[in-house]
């Protein structure tokens, strides 16, 4: 679960995976950081579980007007109040459809109104045969993963940030010829870094991230993407990170967790974590 509190009237959360026990603490984090925002909008890179889970609570305490995802009938064997609250959005006017290089205000269009949140979507092209085979095995129960949408985000002089969703490895190898890829700063992982969802090296070698966020899944499963500087979340913990010009100011929950490839820019600790060091871009 993901939010940028962007430097315009924008407010974006990007899925949403949150435990009975720790909801409470995440929504009054969310309500206050978007506080004044006039846009909010939630975008779900796909319906699995672990990215809808409390999607319910959160629809009930924010009252979700904005709700992006790809146009789908997926369904699941086991249904839960969660993926019942996805359909239900899903299927409703508050639904944006996402699809490569597509637009809207104030995602990725300013107006006099207000400026551009800087997200585009470079991933899925719906007419792809490999992504309209993941699209039907998913609207038959299968897994949703290769449904996921690439999501990146870029701050004016700042930082370039790319989201993948729960791609797997085999999707991204098939569809390699069909999307265009662009050099990052922060990569996050697909498939919270396990190796079913390892970025093909190919890829790797275009997009040259500087740092590559590992999420949170049992070790044994993790691909821990050698020879490149790393964050793990299983380690760090929550990670903030603070964009600003040619900058991104790094804090982690985890008080003890440290790395060597940061600039050290003497910061103090702030917003209640723990300042690890600068990404100079």
């Amino acid at each position: 679960m993901f939010y940028i509190k962007h430097n315009s009237d924008n407010f974006s959360i990007i899925d949403c995976c949150m435990e009975e026990e720790t909801r409470e603490t995440i929504i009054k984090l969310i309500i206050s950081e978007s506080r004044g925002k006039n846009i909010v909008r939630f975008i779900s890179t796909h319906p699995d579980d672990d990215h809808i889970r409390g999607l319910d609570y959160l629809n009930d305490e924010l009252q979700l007007l904005n709700f992006y995802c790809v146009k789908n009938k997926v369904i699941k064997p086991e249904r839960t109040t969660d993926f019942d609250k996805y359909c239900e959005l899903r299927d409703s006017e508050k639904a944006f459809y996402l699809y490569k290089d597509c637009t809207r205000k104030w995602m990725n269009q300013s107006s006099e109104e207000r400026g551009s949140a800087g997200l585009n979507i470079r991933w899925p092209d719906t007419e792809n045969e490999y992504y309209k085979d993941a699209l039907a095995l998913a609207e038959e129960g299968e897994s949703p993963n290769n449904i996921s949408i690439i999501l990146s985000y870029k701050l004016e002089n700042g930082v370039k940030v790319l989201w993948m969703g729960d791609l797997e490895t085999d999707f991204m190898e098939n569809i390699e010829d069909d999307i265009s890829l662009f050099e990052i700063d922060i990569l996050f992982a697909p498939h919270h870094g396990r190796d079913s969802g390892k970025v093909p090296q190919s890829w790797l070698d275009i997009l040259n991230p500087k740092i590559i966020i590992i999420g949170e899944a049992p070790s044994e499963y993790l691909n821990y993407y050698s020879g490149y500087d790393t964050i793990t979340q299983n380690s760090a913990g929550d990670i903030l990170f603070d964009c600003v010009i040619e900058k991104v100011h790094i804090y982690v929950s985890n008080k003890s967790y440290s790395v060597d490839f940061l600039d050290d820019e003497n910061l103090p600790n702030s917003y209640g974590l723990n300042y690890i060091g600068t990404l100079n871009l």
